[in-house]
């Protein structure tokens, strides 16, 4: 054992000595030493000491091995240097620097970590170009900013040179054109607001000459406080005396409350007012009324249908300057008879358009009317017109009777959605004296008949609607003598209505035929045929002439084949259904 242990030891030494790294070879020591030395003989050790000492020796150095390791470490994260953030980052363009700003609240998008870093820089270095780049930072903020100054200020100038050169003119034109398709307010009380140019346009007084109110001031169902029923009166104050010098329409709409006192303001400012709406109001005493009729001599038009005013008020009103009014439109209500009592008298010998209408949903409403007296006390009338109020003609027992009729009368409505009492004396003595006719609206009417209706003195009418809306009206019509009237009114004829007239086939075919011959065929532009008796004969002989019809309504036809029983809006909709009608 001492010679072996003498022999490794002199190789030892000999590699030592050639810088060689001792390690343990299974082929210099036999299997029987390292046995031994593994045991650890007395001789291996330091004397004093026993086999557990030297474990304890070993773990003491390997720990002093690893807390160096850790000092190491903590030493190399306390020296390294990292570069400082800037606040702003330097971008170099063509022809300048852009500076952008790395402001942690902004939002930036961050670059993907690479694999191979950046070299990184050293505090002096980092120092050094900070200070560098802060330096030119500042100059070219500072240019920036100046140049910045000057583009505005150039800007500015510009406009203002704009606002300086533009004609008042070109721009009160162009104002023009907005108030014609959606109305003077609120359009220019925003536009004043931008500068003293637009101002100045806004408040041209040809600008206002129509104007419309609606009720914007609070919301529905909400009644005004005391301050904001003063602001209302204010503003309307105000657009009086500043605004509304040449007003000649005024339209007020869904006012519940001061229409009197709107009324009587603007009738004090605007002395060329010539026609006053009031649509779905209430309120109007006869105190504005009075106001209308001292302060405005132009006016000739009004019209107050579904709104609740004083009757007493609008009546003495049409008594004393009843001769200035040419227009005049109301709703039915109770004492709608005495209205018409009093323009039968004569109060308004100049009206031309008359109008008396309801809502679809008011019922039966029965309305009593003298034909011959208010062809007496309203002679020049041109457009008589009432909308579903059943008229009940009545003869007049005292008073003058016209005999001449109505001789400027161009349109006729007695249209009715319930039931008509209007039989065929009734309508002659409307229109014996008529002859420039043109449109006669009969909807409803199921007591006429078309034998009554050739006899008429017109012989231009352009558009004739005698349509039936209701099925109970179908029974009492008249079922023949179509082809009379298309027979003489062919030539001119324009919109014609038959929906739901009972008549027979081949009086239809004979009226289609009448429209097809006739010299003013190109002039059929709309034919409602809706709930008749028409053939597809009929039908393609109208559809190949008249070359201008883009309406036609057959739905409900039952003689048609299905899928053709519809309504058609246009010239090319209607031609494609000349190839689809089938050949018979």
């Amino acid at each position: 054992m001492d010679e072996a242990s003498h022999y490794v030891s002199n190789v030892e030494l000999d590699r030592m000595e050639m810088g060689e790294e001792i390690l343990p070879s299974t082929d210099c020591v036999s299997s029987s030493f390292v046995e031994s030395a593994g045991a650890g003989s007395s001789d291996s050790c330091p004397p004093g000491t026993s086999r557990r000492g030297c474990r304890a020796g070993s773990k003491k150095k390997t720990i002093k091995k690893n807390s160096s390791l850790k000092i190491d470490k903590k030493h190399k994260r306390k020296t390294c240097n990292r570069t400082p953030s800037l606040g702003y980052t330097i971008q170099q363009g063509e022809d300048m620097l852009l500076i952008i700003s790395n402001d942690p609240k902004r939002r930036v998008w961050k670059r993907k970590k690479t694999k191979v870093g950046r070299a990184k820089l050293s505090t002096s270095r980092v120092k050094s170009k900070i200070s560098k780049v802060g330096i030119k930072g500042k100059a070219i903020t500072q240019n920036v900013k100046v140049e910045a100054a000057g583009l505005h200020s150039h800007e500015q100038e510009a406009y203002d040179r704009w606002g300086q050169n533009m004609p008042l003119e070109v721009l009160v034109t162009i104002f023009q054109l907005v108030v014609k398709k959606e109305g003077p307010i609120p359009f220019l009380c925003r536009v004043a607001r931008v500068c003293h140019l637009w101002s100045g346009a806004a408040a041209h007084p040809i600008l206002w000459c129509s104007v419309a109110i609606g009720y914007c001031w609070t919301q529905p169902g909400k009644t005004q406080s005391p301050k904001m029923q003063l602001k209302v009166q204010d503003t309307i104050s105000w657009l009086a005396q500043n605004r509304f010098s040449q007003l000649r329409e005024f339209h007020l709409s869904h006012w519940r409350k001061h229409v009197d006192y709107v009324v009587q303001v603007v009738s004090q400012h605007c002395q060329q007012l010539s026609a006053l709406k009031l649509s779905h109001c209430s309120g109007l005493t006869e105190k504005a009324f009075q106001f209308l009729g001292k302060n405005c001599p132009s006016l000739e038009s009004i019209d107050i249908q579904y709104s609740e005013i004083q009757i007493e008020g609008l009546v003495s009103f049409l008594e004393m300057y009843g001769s200035r009014i040419r227009k005049f439109l109301f709703s039915y209500g109770t004492k709608s008879e005495r209205l018409l009592t009093v323009l039968a008298g004569g109060c308004c010998p100049e009206l031309k358009q008359l109008e008396i209408n309801t809502k679809l949903d008011s019922g039966y409403c029965q309305l009593p009317i003298c034909i011959q007296a208010l062809q007496s006390g309203c002679p020049k009338l041109q457009v008589f017109r009432m909308l579903n109020v059943t008229a009940m003609p009545k003869t007049a027992r005292r008073g003058p009777c016209s005999a001449s009729g109505f001789p400027h009368l161009e349109e006729l409505c007695i249209a009715s959605s319930s039931v008509s009492f209007i039989m065929d004396h009734d309508l002659i003595t409307l229109l014996h004296g008529s002859p420039r006719l043109r449109v006669l609206d009969l909807r409803g009417c199921t007591r006429i008949t078309a034998t009554a209706l050739s006899t008429l003195p017109c012989h231009e009418l352009e558009c004739l609607y005698w349509g039936l809306y209701s099925s109970s009206n179908s029974i009492m019509s008249s079922k023949k003598g179509i082809h009379l009237l298309t027979e003489k009114w062919s030539h001119t004829l324009q919109e014609l209505d038959l929906s739901s007239q009972p008549f027979s086939e081949q009086d239809l075919e004979v009226a289609m035929g009448d429209l097809v011959h006739s010299s003013g065929a190109d002039r059929l532009r709309s034919l409602n045929l809706s709930g008749t008796k028409v053939t597809s004969n009929a039908l393609r002989s109208v559809i190949s002439h008249c070359t201008e019809l883009n309406y036609l309504n057959l739905s409900s036809c039952r003689y048609l084949p299905r899928g053709l029983k519809r309504i058609y809006r246009s010239q090319e909709d209607i031609q494609q259904l000349l190839d689809n009608l089938p050949l018979t």
